[in-house]
């Protein structure tokens, strides 16, 4: 079968036209811990993306698959494989294979004074041995964790005899409050407060609501406490193989979220707050005993998960780095 000459010179053009875009192009797909717009993707992740399209005249584009796709706990290999390009994640969803970074959890969340102490370039470095290029630790407001109990808290110690929901990151200061961690799902909280099999559970400022929490538990906890960082980690031979400034173009908008992600998730917590109080909730408040070292048992639980896999070397030098820098909680 021949084709007519206009129909020929169409196809030829056409051919021409969708080979050459790419040239001038780069999609990068990134794999989220998180599914759709939660708060997560919708104040980091999405905001990232847009700024490597703004900045570079929609040159670079970035697309996003969730954990439906490849679970939350097992993201990092397909990264590291080049299935995705990033990552964009916790550090305890991965502590299995790469322990280090849990430590920057027990920082300050101070994302240029971070970066000043060279504990972000440290961090990188050893990824780099894992085929990851570190982008960017974006802090989830300047403090992180609650509980959310059934019943008020009534003394020190606050949560003795207490069956309370954990996870690596928070049993330090359950079991510091005498209570008794209780590993599983955030799926699984709400059952579990309401059949009794837990009396109370740690979690993020942001999530309570959409969780529904509020009905089966009617107080949060206060003073609110520790810190925790969504990290972007890229597949090292994508990161080579890009120019240097389609690299510089990466990093610019990497450190703009970083920059942002404080304030952004310190209006989520008060506007979380403020509905959950809306929907009947209590605050119940810590004895000045416990409040005043919540902080330190969340920062000295981060640096001893991050040195579980025996990297030692790595993990002692982001703590100098961190100590000189005044960075340590």
């Amino acid at each position: 079968m021949k084709l007519n000459k206009t129909l020929a010179s169409t196809v030829v053009a056409t051919f021409t036209f969708a080979t050459a875009v790419p040239a001038f192009a780069t999609e990068l797909r990134m794999l989220s811990s998180w599914s759709g717009n939660q708060a997560y993707n919708a104040n980091i992740a999405i905001p990232f993306m847009e700024k490597v399209s703004e900045i570079s005249d929609g040159e670079i584009t970035i697309d996003m698959a969730g954990p439906d796709v490849i679970p939350a706990f097992e993201q990092l290999e397909p990264v590291q494989a080049g299935l995705f390009d990033i990552l964009f994640t916790a550090p305890a969803y991965h502590i299995g294979s790469a322990s280090v970074a849990v430590g920057i959890e027990g920082t300050v969340p101070d994302p240029e004074l971070r970066r000043k102490s060279g504990i972000i370039e440290t961090m990188d470095e050893f990824y780099n041995g894992l085929g990851l290029k570190a982008l960017f630790v974006a802090p989830a407001g300047s403090k992180a964790f609650n509980f959310m109990l059934k019943n008020p808290v009534e003394n020190a110690p606050s949560l003795a005899g207490r069956k309370i929901r954990g996870t690596q990151l928070y049993n330090p200061a359950i079991e510091g409050l005498e209570g008794s961690p209780v590993v599983m799902p955030m799926t699984e909280v709400y059952s579990a407060l309401q059949t009794g099999v837990v009396d109370g559970a740690g979690t993020t400022l942001v999530g309570m609501v959409e969780q529904k929490w509020y009905e089966v538990a009617d107080y949060i906890s206060r003073p609110t406490f520790g810190t925790v960082g969504l990290f972007a980690y890229m597949n090292l031979d994508t990161w080579e193989s890009l120019t240097e400034e389609e690299q510089q173009v990466i990093m610019e908008a990497a450190i703009a979220v970083e920059q942002e992600s404080i304030e952004k998730f310190d209006t989520l917590a008060l506007e979380e707050e403020a509905e959950l109080l809306e929907y009947g909730v209590e605050v119940t408040q810590m004895p000045k005993e416990d409040a005043e070292r919540l902080d330190k048992l969340i920062a000295d639980g981060a640096w001893e998960t991050a040195r579980s896999l025996g990297h030692d070397e790595v993990v002692d030098k982001m703590y100098q780095q961190a100590e000189e820098a005044g960075l340590l909680q």
